[in-house]
């Protein structure tokens, strides 16, 4: 792509830089072929299956969508729900999953189930009864298991026989699949686990029933009917989630158990299946063993925090002989334990990655760096695989591992295997960023402070903080392509100031735990703080014309800062932002402010709403009409207040536009319409 096009524009084509690359990577258990999704052409924009020889370093194109489809995409509005749920924009082959020896594939293209021989390289379409979601072909390839219309089914693969194993016994019934909760804030997007054999699955059953119902309208569009959600804000009931063994003679043996969130199962040939529970107020977690042939479960482990406890990612699980793998707190350390044992120390454990019998891979930080994500391996000893400065994962299969690493050096993230390079047909943005990553203050605020290109020390900048801020993300990353947007805004004549306050991930329990009933108080003060630390840094930066944008909690907090700290921020951008607690989903809002009918005075000095009055400076709320997550009624509610209070601000709304990156168009002018608004709020 060439020069002549412009960065915002760029950034919405490609969406944020990221089509064109390898993604979705698997490893055979012997490590002789890595498999993983890249359009299959580097003009394409639909992803295909590939699939590497890590001896020859040949790589194959094991299923292209333009040869397996003929017509556009269609996807069944439960496959559009779980893509909103993970943020998946990408089109083609989404996602896929192997038999345990890697001879088969299962995938979903417009709804419809595919699988390929991984040995002869072919793939065909299976006949089955409805729009297909969450295919995944059972451990001994000998069928697939997936989800339509909410009812469990599996096709047997010798014969086409298509069964159906788990029916909705009610109206707000389905098998198989994810409730809301469990995918948008505990990252688990299934709902069926295979037995390691291929005769039996362990099924959720959610009854959204208890769960109120909200309606998102169209309103450019009159004569469409509104969509119907059930969205448990906070307070309110969650759906009822159960588990069933299901056999594929349909025999049903029910879980005896109940739990407020089930946070993940595992099955696998180490041990009984596993069952991780939480309670409500998420300070007790339970894991379980179950018995298929009984239902009975027994406890193993239980863990408390007089806070919260996080969901882990990637455990617990067990390693092939059977030992209990944890992502446990270790005083103020995310540690690994294995057992009976903790097997690290000086590191913050983010996720576990792979696990074998002589070692198990982790993603972690170092205690004193949370910028950067390094792979080690963990076993007799501790060794880091990752050499580079910046954010890396791997996973892997035998002795093959395929590292996924994302430096400040080079845009985007290289895959490598050995000394192979897996090629990336993604777009070279065309800025490179600069930061100028920095510690910042009596609490070490990690930041990136980005000047415009070519800036002339002793000229003066307006200045722009553009964070995040909140629980579950990072902004400053030791990565390239985390900063070319704010890069971009720097280049417009802004001084950008990222800053990762209290209660982002990273570093450390207390850390995160500061914000404990008091999102406003601690998240804001540390943006006003790195900014004050930074200003003592480098004097160009302005301080008497300072604004914040962000998306999100970002926006929330952009908000935030106008209305409570007119003193330092003099305009601000929102996007998306939550505006009252009250509207948020339960798992995310209880687990840091508590149920509302205990704590409603937590709720209520954490709102926005009534703070409309405060007023002072130039506000523009942007937000998408179609919005399930953080619907479009926070940002109406706090216009209607504002408006109320007599107090000038800008809305713009986005027909059609969810929680996600906006269309190419719809992207490239937000940006360039939010930087006129800045400019001129800040002349």
């Amino acid at each position: 792509m060439g020069n002549d096009i412009s960065f915002p524009r760029q950034q919405a084509r490609t969406q944020r830089f990221t089509v064109g690359a390898p993604r979705t990577f698997a490893v055979s258990a012997d490590g002789a072929r890595v498999f993983f999704l890249r359009p299959a052409t580097a003009t394409s924009r639909a992803n295909g299956l590939w699939e590497l020889n890590t001896t020859t370093g040949v790589e194959r194109l094991l299923a292209d969508p333009a040869t397996l489809l003929s017509d556009p995409e269609d996807l069944p509005a439960e496959e559009k729900a779980r893509r909103e749920r993970t943020r998946e924009s990408g089109a083609g082959i989404v996602g896929y999953a192997l038999s345990r020896d890697a001879s088969v594939a299962s995938f979903a293209l417009s709804g419809r189930l595919f699988v390929a021989d991984l040995v002869s390289g072919t793939a065909r379409e299976l006949p089955t009864r409805g729009g297909v979601v969450d295919p995944r072909v059972d451990p001994t390839g000998r069928r697939v298991a997936y989800v339509t219309n909410g009812t469990l089914r599996v096709v047997e693969l010798s014969s086409g026989e298509d069964y159906a194993v788990a029916e909705p016994d009610g109206e707000d019934v389905t098998f198989g699949l994810a409730e809301f909760i469990a995918a948008e804030e505990m990252s688990r997007y299934r709902g069926y686990w295979w037995e390691p054999n291929g005769d039996r699955l362990i099924a959720a059953r959610v009854n959204n029933a208890p769960v109120q119902r909200w309606y998102i309208a169209d309103p450019a569009n009159p004569g469409t009917a509104a969509t119907e959600i059930a969205y448990p804000a906070a307070g309110t009931a969650n759906a009822t989630v159960s588990l069933h063994v299901v056999s594929l003679d349909t025999t049903f043996v029910p879980v005896l158990l109940e739990f407020d969130y089930l946070n993940d199962v595992h099955w696998s040939s180490g041990g009984a299946p596993l069952i991780t529970t939480q309670t409500r107020d998420q300070r007790t977690r339970r894991i379980y063993t179950l018995s298929p042939e009984t239902g009975a479960v027994t406890e193993l482990a239980v863990e408390t925090d007089p806070t919260w406890l996080e969901v882990s990612d990637g455990a617990p699980a067990w390693t092939p002989d059977g030992r209990l793998v944890r992502i446990v707190g270790e005083g103020d350390e995310y540690a690994l334990r294995v057992g009976d044992e903790v097997l690290t120390s000086g590191l913050q454990v983010r996720r576990v990655l792979d696990i074998a019998d002589d070692s198990i891979l982790v993603a972690a930080s170092a205690a004193d760096d949370p910028t950067q994500v390094h792979v080690y391996s963990v076993g007799g000893s501790v060794e880091k695989l990752s050499s580079e400065d910046g954010v890396h994962s791997a996973i892997r299969g035998g002795d093959t591992v395929v590292l996924v690493s994302a430096t400040l050096d080079w845009f985007g993230a290289r895959a490598r295997v050995g000394d192979h390079i897996i090629e990336s047909w993604a777009d070279t943005p065309v800025l490179k960023a600069s930061p100028r990553m920095l510690t910042l203050g009596e609490r070490s605020i990690r930041a990136a402070l980005l000047l415009p290109t070519g800036h002339v020390p002793g000229t003066k900048l307006p200045v722009l903080m553009d964070p995040y801020g909140g629980p579950h993300a990072q902004r400053v990353v030791s990565a390239q392509n985390a900063f070319l947007a704010s890069q971009w805004l720097a280049d417009q004549g802004f001084a950008v100031l990222v800053a990762d306050g209290r209660g982002t991930p990273g570093r450390g329990l207390a850390w995160e735990r500061a914000i404990a009933f008091d999102f406003a108080g601690a998240t804001l003060e540390d943006q006003v703080d790195a900014l004050q630390a930074a200003a003592a840094l480098e004097p160009d930066l302005d301080l008497t014309r300072v604004a914040i944008r962000g998306w999100s909690y970002g926006g929330y907090l952009s908000a935030l800062a106008v209305l409570r700290r007119p003193d330092v921020f003099h305009a601000g951008i929102a996007g998306a932002p939550v505006t009252d607690w009250r509207l948020y989903d339960t798992h995310y809002t209880e687990r840091y402010l508590g149920h509302p009918d205990d704590r409603p005075e937590v709720y209520d000095s954490n709102s926005l709403i009534a703070d409309a009055d405060k007023l002072s400076r130039p506000l523009m709320i942007i937000h998408g009409l179609a919005d399930d997550n953080v619907v479009a009624a926070h940002t109406l509610r706090l216009s209607s207040a504002l408006l109320a209070a007599g107090r000038p601000h800008t809305v713009l709304p986005l027909s059609g536009v969810t929680h996600m990156t906006p269309q190419e168009q719809v992207a490239e002018n937000l940006l360039l319409l939010q930087v006129e608004f800045l400019k001129q709020s800040l002349a």
